[in-house]
């Protein structure tokens, strides 16, 4: 677990680097702005597969 970990937080570290932002940064944009907006967008699409699903069962 803590290898996982570990690379998790490299790859952050890496990600800021290119983007030039800090570590912290980029944590609060991926888990605060874009999970939350994928994670929406997510649910809004099953939304939308379970009303056409229904549909084909009627």
């Amino acid at each position: 677990m803590d290898a996982i970990f570990d690379a998790c937080v490299d790859l952050l570290i890496y990600l800021a680097d290119i983007f030039g932002v800090t570590y912290k940064e980029i944590n609060v944009w991926i888990f605060c702005i874009v999970e939350p907006i994928v994670f929406t967008v997510m649910i809004w699409y099953i939304y939308i597969l379970k009303r056409k699903l229904s549909k084909y069962r009627d």
